[in-house]
């Protein structure tokens, strides 16, 4: 039992040291070697199991999955420096701009689209707040409105496919119930993949979106002041149709050519990033934004968020790996299968666990950390994994909002006027991080809008 306690013990130090700042990969991986030498010298750990790392580092590198990050992470930046946010916003807002709430409407409607397009939450964020915060404060809208509305829509890329939250998921999820079936016994088990995933968090995306429009209508019809319409500020133009339908044929295009592809069964989640890629930077040569330094920058920031995913993935390897030699695996295990409700009260323990860790630790550390070890216990006890799935992706879209570390509260802090205070930004937040909640418990009590379209799409 020592040696699994010292499992715990090398997850609590990792979490102190990440909260110090040092870098997400180096700590997983230095950590868990310090504790293997440590528990070498006591007798307590096997250094021979370190041998399993050029395999899984293999396992990596041919894993046909993972090389949709990289290609999804391009499409998503092609999108944002092709203006495509700014069109979008510019005619939503001509839209509803009119009715009472409108602007925070266009927000949300936009960030819905961004995030079925692009999927890149600080793009999303930053061109948002740059182009409707000042709008929507010129306009008269509540401070803490405004920056709920625009943190909150900006994180829906988390949650709504194509993601590359879905994406890490769904690989670490299909190896967590391979590993449970095969210790119930199952060496046959259904497979889990990235499609299934994206196919299962559609419909609670979109309760999320409409929780969104539902609460900026209930302050729109109580606080009239807080959400004013635009009235008086200038007519529609006449021909706003067609504006909105060339704001919204592109990027409505790109979402049926990727996630189409993908839920009718003509493309891998890979494939169709691909084709969202080459989509990407059709629709920029379109819009006369490609050239070759915009080219450069787009392959430089695309190489920048894949290599800090993939070192982050090698660092975990090494972690997971220390952590199953020590036994933490068989004590998890334990834990969550005594926790009293059965799998309903091991579920919101690790629920719990995770929202916790929000506040403090980014999602992509969360799940390379967190998922492997909770996963499969959680799927030897009877849960859907596309489910279990699904509600870790809403939990973890909360990272992005929970202070002190929030990366949308950041995000739009360093774009917000000078006259919207950091208390402002946090206030504005606590309903949307609640309404969160709401749609993570509506999908725990209803879990046929994680598993029905999946299960209708793929039998």
């Amino acid at each position: 039992m020592g040696a699994e306690y010292l499992s715990l013990l090398m997850f609590a130090v990792v979490c102190g040291i990440l909260l110090l700042g040092y870098p997400v990969a180096f700590t997983l991986g230095g950590t868990a070697l310090a504790f293997a030498f440590v528990g070498s010298w006591f007798d307590l750990f096997d250094l021979r199991l370190l041998g399993g790392l050029p395999s899984r580092y293999f396992g990596v590198m041919v894993n046909e999955v993972l090389v949709a990050v990289p290609l999804f992470v391009f499409m998503g930046v092609v999108l944002e420096r092709s203006k495509l946010a700014e069109q979008l916003l510019e005619t939503m807002g001509l839209l509803f701009g009119r009715l009472r709430g409108g602007l925070a409407y266009s927000v949300t409607i936009v960030g819905m689209l961004l995030a079925a397009s692009t999927g890149i939450v600080g793009a999303a964020v930053v061109t948002m707040g740059l182009l409707s915060l000042p709008a929507m404060l010129k306009a008269g809208y509540d401070k803490g409105l405004a920056c709920g509305t625009i943190c909150a829509s900006g994180t829906l890329g988390q949650i709504i496919p194509p993601s590359i939250v879905l994406v890490i998921l769904g690989d670490i999820l299909q190896g967590a119930n391979t590993q449970a079936q095969l210790a119930l016994g199952n060496f046959a088990p259904e497979p889990v993949s990235v499609v299934d995933l994206f196919a299962g968090a559609m419909l609670p995306g979109l309760v999320l979106v409409a929780l969104y429009l539902g609460y900026e209508a209930l302050v729109a019809l109580l606080r009239p002041e807080a959400a004013p319409s635009l009235v008086g500020q200038g007519e529609r133009p006449g021909d706003l149709p067609r504006r909105v339908l060339v704001a919204l044929l592109p990027a409505g295009a790109l979402i049926v050519a990727v996630l189409g592809s993908i839920l009718i069964g003509l493309a891998t989640p890979t494939e169709s990033a691909a084709i969202g890629s080459v989509g990407a930077l059709l629709l920029a040569a379109a819009r006369r934004r490609l050239d070759l330094p915009m080219l450069r920058e787009v392959v430089q920031e695309t190489t920048k968020i894949s290599s800090m995913v993939f070192v982050i993935l090698l660092g975990a390897s090494i972690f997971s790996l220390t952590f199953r030699g020590f036994g933490g695996e068989k004590l998890v295990t334990e834990i969550l299968h005594q926790m009293p409700g059965g799998a309903f009260g091991a579920m919101l323990l690790v629920m719990g666990v995770m929202f916790f860790l929000g506040f403090f630790l980014d999602f992509i550390e969360i799940v390379f950390v967190v998922v492997p070890i909770v996963g499969p216990p959680l799927i030897m006890l009877g849960l859907d994994p596309v489910w279990l799935g699904v509600m870790i992706g809403i939990n973890l879209q909360t990272s992005f909002l929970t202070p002190p570390f929030g990366f949308a509260l950041f995000y739009l802090r360093g774009v917000a006027p000078p006259e919207v205070s950091t208390v402002d930004i946090y206030r504005g937040i606590v309903p949307f991080v609640l309404l969160q909640l709401v749609g993570l418990g509506i999908t725990a009590a209803f879990p046929k809008l994680a598993t029905w379209l999946p299960k209708i799409l793929f039998g």
